[in-house]
């Protein structure tokens, strides 16, 4: 075969390139907009770590969802738990001794449920969008704050009004 058999036109060769690197943007683009995996513990934005939040599982009862407190992370103020319910997922913590604040567990930003906890703040594990424990934005991608939803404390159960 000789060199000119060999030889490709300036227009494949650009053609080409033009093709590989479509497709490798096109690849970090949609890499970057997966859902990472739920077990993941990546780092925090502060050098923190992210873990995952405690699961409890909450009982509609009609006029909100009941969540018990001893035996759970929210035994301590500071305490934070994922509320699993007929009514919705909710992010439950202990504010104060007689205290607590709950709120939507469903990222703002492409409907995520939140699972992981980085000090006092709720971290979402699709795209990293991190709230407060009042449901406020503190890093995006989120475009609104979490809904929040009235606690009461009575004996050992909070009772989330839905």
């Amino acid at each position: 075969m000789s060199d000119t058999d060999r030889a490709i036109s300036r227009r494949q060769f650009f053609s080409g390139v033009c093709c590989a690197t479509s497709s490798a943007t096109l690849a970090l683009l949609f890499s970057g907009c997966s859902k990472a995996s739920s077990d993941a513990s990546p780092s925090g934005g502060d050098g923190g770590t992210v873990s995952m939040l405690a699961k409890s599982a909450g009982k509609f009862t009609g006029g909100g969802v009941q969540v018990t407190v001893s035996g759970s992370a929210l035994a301590n103020v500071g305490g934070a738990v994922l509320v699993d319910s007929v009514a919705g997922e909710f992010l439950l913590a202990r504010t104060g001794d007689n205290t607590f604040s709950a709120i939507e567990a469903i990222c703002t930003h492409e409907g995520c449920t939140i699972t992981g906890v980085d000090g006092a703040i709720y971290v979402c594990p699709c795209h990293g969008s991190r709230y407060d424990r009042s449901g406020h934005v503190v890093l995006g991608p989120a475009p609104a704050s979490l809904r929040q939803y009235p606690a009461t404390f009575a004996g050992d159960v909070v009772t989330i009004g839905v």
